[in-house]
């Protein structure tokens, strides 16, 4: 761990509650929206200590998850089309709250957090598994094709989980329309695999043969 690489977690982490706070509450028009104070919490908490496990025990493999500048044209388009389906999600679910649209019931909200925390226990499983994961396409030195575990069921893992992760936000939000902004990432997501798999077979050695052991991209039995 690195005095530089500190200061940079912990300046992302806080400018992401602030962005995130900001976009729920200033169009909601008021601080007394619960589900945005629920979803900030099972969000940010845990990825805190998630950050603080990383510094110390995989430093390398933290500031590979701070790169977020995507190198390839096509990718870089994906990553503006999720910033862009966050913004109009998060400022739709706090217009939501100004003017009282309707909102997903309780029991909804209770079982979107459950699904939340079990795909980010998915997630953390992901990250324990493949040392090599970043946030951009790239391969780096040295590193090999993971098959077990997780990548044992779905050739990517971590996109699996963030769709479950991405999907059950709006349902902690409470906000229907924000469910069907969100709707859009199934289909960003399957255009950065396919970019990524193109990728993976060019660069990544035995990777082709990991993609005919296990058939599935996504979700088991359906992609």
């Amino acid at each position: 761990m690195t005095a530089k690489l500190f200061i940079q977690a912990i300046t992302k982490f806080l400018l992401g509650v602030v962005l995130v706070g900001m976009l729920l509450f200033l169009p909601a028009g008021t601080l007394s929206f619960f589900n945005g104070w629920l979803l900030m919490s099972i969000l940010f908490i845990p990825m805190f200590f998630a950050g603080i496990v990383m510094m110390f025990k995989n430093p390398g493999l933290l500031k590979s998850r701070l790169n977020a500048k995507e190198k390839q044209q096509e990718q870089s388009l994906v990553v503006k089309l999720s910033g862009l389906m966050f913004l109009v999600g998060f400022i739709v679910a706090g217009l939501g709250v100004r003017f009282n649209w309707y909102a997903f019931p309780t029991p909804v909200v209770i079982g979107a957090t459950v699904l939340f925390l079990v795909a980010y226990i998915l997630y953390a499983e992901v990250l324990r598994e493949n040392t090599y994961l970043s946030r951009t396409i790239e391969v780096q030195e040295n590193q090999k094709v993971i098959d077990t575990g997780l990548y044992g069921i779905v050739r990517h893992p971590m996109y699996s989980s963030t769709l479950l992760l991405f999907l059950s936000i709006p349902l902690v939000l409470g906000s229907v329309y924000s469910f069907l902004i969100f709707l859009a990432y199934p289909f960003i997501i399957a255009k950065r695999i396919k970019g990524e798999e193109e990728f993976l077979e060019k660069e990544l050695s035995g990777y082709r043969e990991y993609k005919q052991k296990v058939k599935y991209r996504l979700i088991p039995f359906i992609w």
